[in-house]
């Protein structure tokens, strides 16, 4: 771990080979992120885990930006892999109707997700949007959700409680039900 961090910085200072050396260790950590937001994704995606880290690396390097270690370095690239996705179903929803069009037969359908172009585009507005409104709660979202942590490890890269992470998700996850669906949650007593 100490030596990831090492490597970014040297990458920071523009040590073009620390880059390099810092792939093969970082590799199995950015496939499974990339894995956990391509569960959900439909069948047939364009995309693969392999592309997706890859296009969210293109990204990243592109950026320029500083790290100041393996977790925030984990945590802006799950970021611009959500984007990446994003950026495909927005592309995706402005394509002609049915140049996306998959053939699926009867028995495979129940098997194939649903989430359609459009949910993918009102999810990312949703999460922009409780970002501005509360970036522990975003950050609690991409991390439980998106790259499959505990709440023991989101207390521990935020520096918080595993009750105040529960406390968070549930909130958060009840607001981005309402901003999706425009359901008000019941009241509870």
């Amino acid at each position: 771990m100490k030596e990831i961090t090492e490597l970014l910085q040297a990458w920071r200072n523009g040590d073009k080979q620390a880059f390099d050396k810092l792939m093969p260790l970082v590799d199995r950590e950015l496939k499974k992120i990339a894995h956990h937001y391509m569960r959900d994704e439909r069948a047939g995606h364009i995309l693969q885990t392999t592309a997706l880290v890859n296009e969210a690396l293109i990204r990243l390097i592109r950026e320029n930006i500083s790290f100041a270690d393996r977790k925030h370095f984990y945590g802006i690239l799950a970021k611009r892999m959500r984007q990446v996705l994003f950026d495909y179903a927005k592309e995706q929803s402005a394509a002609k109707r049915g140049a996306w069009a998959e053939q699926v037969d009867l028995s495979e359908a129940k098997d194939k997700r649903t989430k359609t172009p459009k949910q993918v585009v009102r999810l990312e507005e949703a999460l922009t949007k409780l970002g501005q409104i509360d970036k522990r709660q975003l950050t609690i979202i991409e991390y439980r959700f998106f790259i499959g942590l505990t709440n023991d490890e989101i207390a521990e890269l935020l520096g918080i409680s595993s009750t105040t992470v529960q406390r968070d998700w549930r909130f958060a996850r009840a607001w981005l039900k309402t901003e999706m669906t425009g359901e008000t949650p019941p009241q509870q007593s």
